[in-house]
């Protein structure tokens, strides 16, 4: 018996060793990552970033438009995306719940959550860019609506599968419309799982930039025109990294600091909101 313990112990210590390593490498290999962002980052990083245009090679600039671009594109498929994800999941959860049309959009949807957004990218190209004839605004923030949808939808149909039957029961029992139990019951009890949700949908497409390549491509000069090519911070960062210039270089690294640092605060601030809209909080109130 003594043996038999022995060995399990062995055995145990050998895995727990190899997990413990495995932890070790993957956090090392990200601290290097994350390290390496910070000083080259942080070393690009001033006012003219924020203040100045995008530059040619060897002059004086900043990331101003693409920042500009970023945040209108996002907006847009926030805008475009939001209501078609909560509408979907408000179907399936409350609606639809055993339909077979309700298990095929999940099953859908399951394959866009993992999709490549390349992917998404080209399908947005043959539908949207090839027939307007050009590059736009319209058709980055419909590539990102597509990629922002799936997290709505997903988040939304869970939060609602989350309520208690008796609250909508207690609804029901009062006379009220399945409208109007959606909007006033179920809604504010999901309301922090779904805010969270939109938040994590930005977070995911807010650095995507394969199919913004395919899309609203980029565009050197300041424009807010929605219907023409529109410089974002992705597309800027992946071209001046390529570049052979200093001085874009110091750029790229600066534009994926201010991705980074952007998605982290996105990420905190949907888990702060989590915490104060829960139900138990709400409820301490």
């Amino acid at each position: 018996m003594d043996r038999v313990y022995a060995a399990r112990r062995r055995r145990n210590g050998i895995m727990m060793g190899l997990s413990l390593g495995a932890t070790l490498l993957g956090l090392g290999w990200l601290v290097a990552i994350l390290a390496v962002l910070l000083w080259e980052g942080f070393s690009g990083l001033s006012l003219a970033v924020f203040t100045e245009m995008t530059p040619p090679p060897g002059s004086a600039g900043g990331l101003l438009n693409p920042i500009v671009g970023s945040l209108i594109l996002t907006g847009l498929a926030v805008l475009i995306g939001t209501p078609i994800g909560m509408l979907a999941g408000t179907y399936m959860a409350e609606y639809g719940r055993h339909d077979r049309l309700t298990s095929v959009v999940r099953f859908i949807n399951d394959i866009l959550l993992s999709a490549p957004s390349i992917v998404v990218g080209l399908f947005i190209y043959e539908v949207a860019v090839v027939h307007m004839g050009h590059f736009s605004a319209f058709a980055g923030a419909f590539a990102l609506a597509v990629l922002a949808i799936p997290v709505t939808l997903r988040t939304t149909e869970d939060m609602m599968n989350l309520v208690p039957p008796g609250m909508k029961d207690s609804s029901a029992a009062l006379g009220a419309y399945p409208f109007r139990t959606t909007l006033s019951v179920l809604y504010p009890a999901a309301r922090s799982g779904i805010v969270t949700g939109l938040l994590l949908a930005v977070a995911r497409i807010s650095g995507e930039t394969a199919p913004l390549l395919f899309t609203a491509l980029n565009n050197q000069f300041w424009s807010t025109n929605l219907n023409a090519p529109m410089a974002n911070l992705p597309v800027v960062i992946f071209q001046f990294a390529l570049s052979p210039y200093a001085d874009w270089q110091k750029l790229a690294w600066a534009g994926a600091l201010i991705i980074t640092i952007a998605i982290l605060l996105l990420s905190i601030s949907a888990r702060i909101i989590l915490a104060y809209l829960s139900p138990s909080r709400g409820a301490g109130r």
